[in-house]
């Protein structure tokens, strides 16, 4: 698989790209939660971040899929979730990874996934899957990440679960001090 990287500046180059991936994952579901024209909203606001990265997986002459993310503001956290009080440090918001169903089951998307979040500068980095996605709550579960908070960010949302992942490079920033409690 070749992987192609996008930053900010690349955002409306690959917008369509990721729209029509989207397209095609939920072709299948009627929830008009995920609707081209309200996920498109998410998408620009997302890679109009100044650090926002995306990688995008191509093979047989077509795309597989894609992640993208951007760090949280210090101290910043998914909306409708409480950040955990012992979490420091920064945080990568991994917020979307699709791969279209043909390479589902096939490591594709853990490549995609490992490949966006292998340079980041980050304590940890979290993500939010819809909790009724057993499947893929376990298959994030698998990679390393574990659910520290549910949540629902809207009324006309799924619940969520909130999940971190921490990262080998977190060596690099203060660690817990378990007797108080604190970090540094």
């Amino acid at each position: 698989m070749d992987l192609k990287r996008y930053g900010r500046a690349d955002a409306q180059d690959v917008r369509s790209l990721l729209l029509d991936i989207h397209d095609e994952v939920y072709a299948d579901n009627p929830d008009p939660f995920h609707r081209r024209e309200r996920w498109s909203y998410f998408l620009d606001r997302w890679s109009s971040r100044e650090d926002w990265r995306c990688i995008a997986g191509w093979e047989e002459g077509g795309p597989v899929g894609f992640a993208y993310g951007s760090a949280f503001k210090p101290g910043g956290w998914w909306k409708g979730s409480t950040r955990p009080a012992d979490l420091r440090g920064p945080v990568f918001g991994l917020s979307e990874l699709m791969v279209l169903p043909k390479w589902r089951g096939t490591g594709r998307a853990k490549k995609i996934h490992d490949t966006l979040i292998a340079p980041v500068k980050a304590r940890v980095v979290s993500l939010q899957v819809e909790v009724e996605h057993h499947k893929v709550v376990r298959l994030y579960e698998s990679w390393g990440y574990r659910q520290v908070d549910e949540f629902k960010p809207g009324d006309d949302t799924p619940v969520y679960a909130a999940m971190v992942k921490d990262l080998p490079q977190a060596k690099d920033f203060p660690a817990p001090n378990l007797r108080s409690g604190t970090f540094g």
